[in-house]
């Protein structure tokens, strides 16, 4: 019997990287995934590849019909959710004097708005002691350059998670931030991140304890993210927030490989 029986849990971007490794790991110890993702196409391709109880429903965090959709469409099928992790985000970054108001407006609809509104339209889903997930990153409290409106919105994901502990503790409804470090997705190539890494060589700093082997499909990371469900209590605001084994040891050459090198 898995750790995660008869769980009923909701992985936002789903589709690839962190949210589809971490689904992975969910299904494989019993839980019942619903998986989303803004693209269909992908979307099918890695509920194919999580197997088991997953579901895909596609969707856009940052389009408030979009989660009314999702969400109604999980009430009718399940009537519950144990589990919420808000994976989905998006990367792009400017030095300041270049951040244009479409930049600004891409990362806080999906990072901010799509996180606070998914939590929000979940709330009645969750039964009192539930395990709501925010994936943040270390970029949150790093003055990394041309990252600004990108670790902006991540330290909005930690202040969701000290605040929302608070309003939600007359439920015990946990509530954690994770913070990852540098992590190899096929979210760190869309960037054309390759532009900095030139070869695999560059690409080999990232050390072991942060890749995704095989882009994303196979996750040493998984473990913080399936731990939390089952048996941290945030009841502190001081403790809700978990940074990744060794994430801060974690030194790029910014002068070398440039401001993209902090994705999720």
């Amino acid at each position: 019997m898995g750790k995660l029986e008869g769980k009923i849990a909701l992985i936002t971007g789903g589709n690839s990287g962190i949210g589809l490794a971490t689904s992975k790991h969910f299904v494989k110890e019993g839980a019942y995934v619903y998986v989303t993702g803004r693209r269909e196409r992908e979307l099918t391709a890695a509920v194919r590849e999580i197997g088991g109880d997953a579901k895909g429903i596609q969707g856009d965090v940052s389009n408030l019909s979009d989660l009314d959709r999702l969400f109604e469409q999980i009430k009718r099928e399940k009537g519950r959710l144990d589990v919420v992790f808000a994976n989905a985000g998006a990367a792009k970054y400017a030095a300041l004097g270049a951040i244009t108001q479409d930049l600004y407006n891409q990362i806080f609809d999906i990072n901010v708005k799509g996180v606070l509104f998914t939590v929000q339209k979940a709330l009645p889903l969750l039964p009192d002691g539930a395990s709501i997930i925010l994936n943040a990153s270390i970029v949150a409290s790093k003055g990394l350059a041309s990252n600004s409106v990108y670790s902006a919105s991540k330290a909005a994901i930690r202040s969701f998670a000290r605040t929302w502990t608070t309003d939600l503790k007359a439920r015990r409804i946990r509530v954690n931030a994770v913070s990852p470090g540098s992590t190899d997705t096929p979210g760190l190539n869309e960037l054309a991140l390759l532009t900095y890494f030139r070869g695999s060589q560059e690409k080999r700093q990232f050390p072991s304890t942060f890749r995704l082997a095989g882009s994303g499909r196979q996750m040493r990371l998984r473990r913080p993210w399936f731990f939390l469900p089952r048996t941290m209590q945030a009841t502190s605001r001081v403790r809700n927030s978990l940074w990744m084994a060794g994430s801060a040891k974690f030194r790029l050459p910014i002068t070398k490989v440039g401001p993209h090198s902090r994705v999720h």
